[in-house]
Order: C-alpha cells, then structure tokens, then sequence
C-alpha cells in the first residue's frame, strides 16, 4: 500500500497562492539518499523566482532546498549516515514537506547541540555568509565592509562573521527595528539605503570600502560601486530588488580599476571537503555561541504562500522557517 505525506505543490508558475498543501507520495531514498523527517525548512528567495517562472523548473514544483531533520531511512550504498542521525542541507530536494529527500554525500552533521529549527536556518545563508568573506573576497582584519541589508538572514549571519575576524562593518537597513537588530549582530555603523554611497564616503574619509557585499541588487548597485575604494571589489550576490541591467565595463575603469564578481554558493560547495570545511565551521560557531541565528519569521507548512508574500514585501528579518 502507498503511504503519502503532506508536501507543498505548485501545479503553475504564479505568485504565492500558487503554493498549495497537498497529499503526495511518500519519497523513497534511492541510491546514495537519505529519507529525512523534517523538522523545519528554510524559505528563501531563489525559491520565489522558481515558484514564479523567473528561473526554470519542472511543474508540478515542491520547493525548497534548505531543512533539517532526522534520518528515517538510508538508500542503497549509503554508509555515512544512519537511521536516527540528525542532518542539514542546502541542496535538499522537495523540502517543502513533511519527509523530504537529501542526497547523502550533501548532507550535514548537525552537533547535538544546536537545536534543529536552527539548523534548518543556517546551512544556506551560513555557508554563503562563510564563502562571501572567505572566497569570493577574503576580508581581513581591519578592512571596511558595507553590507547590504544587514539585519536580513544573511546580514545577520555575515555581520558576527565579520566582527569575529575584526573588520570594520558598516550596514544598511529600511527600519529603526532593523537598525536595533544590524547593531546587536555587531555593526559598527548602520545607514539608511537613501544616499548611503554619500555617507560611506563620510565615514571612510572619502577612500572608500574595500568590498561590498550586495544582496538587494538593482536598487543598491550603482551606489555600492560609487562605495568602493580605488581597486575595491563589489560581490554582487542577490537581487532582492531585481536583477541588475547589464553593465557597461569601462565604468570600473572610470571608478578605480574596480572589480565586480556575481557568485553563487553551488559554485563554493563544489565538493565534499568544501563543503564539510564551510557547514563545520558555521555549525561549530553557533554550537558555541559565537553565532547565533536569528529565526524572524515561523510559518507552518500549509502557509508557505505567506511566508513567500512576506519575504518578497521584505518586512521580515532573520530567517523565515516553515515548520510540518
């Protein structure tokens, strides 16, 4: 007899009503997989540019790539995991759901210690955070930093990173709750987006940052390389606010000889000692307190078209979870 399981289903691209509970199949982990129990998943943006037709996937559609859970079986071959094992992912499949499969050679210890809904909200935005300032530009101490949306997953994430290593971090925030937030996480200074290249300048003597991490994208982009320093680097790594318009090479040249970069973490998680470099050292931090992740947003499962509306409106800070 088939066993089923609740899982979100989009049958069409769409906005978030799209997102629909739904009886479907139980999964069976095959070859290399592991069957996970989820406990919590985390929302984030890529998953409304799939669910909306932005990037292409397959219809009918269950996002979601970020969870954490318990192990309830293993496929054939598998021998690093067992029944009972607690795990994370970034690079799950279908975790929108109560039971949802993660390839097992992408699968993350999770320490005893740190609770499972915190591990759910750490895996994506805490190994970007680790590859931003480790790999697509190595922040050293006493560098200057500005960091777009600092009081979101990210940002949050980012900014203790950066303190840690002793940095100069500078932030930018919409709301006065948010700026609270950026300035718990360690923020030396915390702008508003309006003219926010203008008072980087101020508080940098007129020099610049050495880089500048940009998740917003279209709306922030020409002021984050009027930001930079003579042969600074801006890391372009989001677009909350759209995508940016193609760009004409010669204004790095005009800007100081500037470096642009578009990464994306699958291309810093390309193997498996990359991998388990980046997921020890975030879970290890906040195992030991040195990182704590802030979950702004819980949404039971059913309700993953408003944890979409609410991520996209951008009123949300920390991590955005969704819990079977």
């Amino acid at each position: 007899m088939t066993e089923f399981c609740n899982a979100i289903v989009a049958t069409a691209p769409g906005g978030p009503d799209v997102l629909k509970l739904a009886q479907v199949p139980m999964p069976v982990p095959g070859p290399g997989e592991l069957l996970v129990k989820i406990a919590a998943v985390g929302v984030n943006f890529i998953e409304s540019y799939q669910r909306d037709g932005t990037y292409t996937v397959p219809f009918p559609f269950t996002p979601g790539a970020e969870a954490a859970g318990k192990v309830v079986a293993v496929g054939p071959g598998v021998t690093s995991f067992s029944a009972g094992d607690r795990v994370a992912t970034a690079e799950g499949i279908g975790c929108y759901a109560e039971y949802a499969i993660f390839p097992a050679d992408k699968a993350l210890p999770v320490p005893s210690s740190v609770p499972l809904d915190v591990a759910a909200a750490l895996p994506l935005q805490g190994m970007t955070a680790h590859y931003l300032m480790n790999s697509a530009y190595h922040v050293e101490p006493g560098q200057t930093v500005l960091l777009h949306a600092g009081a979101g997953g990210v940002g949050l994430l980012l900014t203790q990173m950066l303190k840690d290593r002793e940095a100069r971090v500078i932030t930018t925030v919409s709301t006065e709750e948010k700026e609270e937030l950026s300035r718990v996480a360690g923020a030396d200074e915390v702008l508003r987006y309006g003219n926010f290249a203008e008072q980087v300048r101020e508080l940098t003597d007129g020099e610049g940052v050495d880089v500048v991490y940009d998740g917003v994208g279209k709306d922030t982009f020409d002021g984050s390389l009027a930001s930079l320093r003579t042969r600074g680097t801006l890391v372009l790594f989001g677009g909350a606010s759209g995508q940016v318009p193609p760009l004409d090479l010669q204004r790095l040249n005009s800007g100081g000889s500037l470096f642009v970069t578009r990464p994306t973490l699958a291309h810093y998680l390309l193997n498996a000692k990359e991998r388990l470099w980046r997921s020890t050292e975030v879970f290890n931090a906040a195992a030991s307190g040195k990182l704590a992740a802030r979950i702004g947003s819980r949404f039971p499962l059913a309700d993953a078209g408003a944890a979409h509306r609410a991520l996209q409106g951008r009123v949300t800070t920390g991590k955005v979870i969704l819990e079977p």
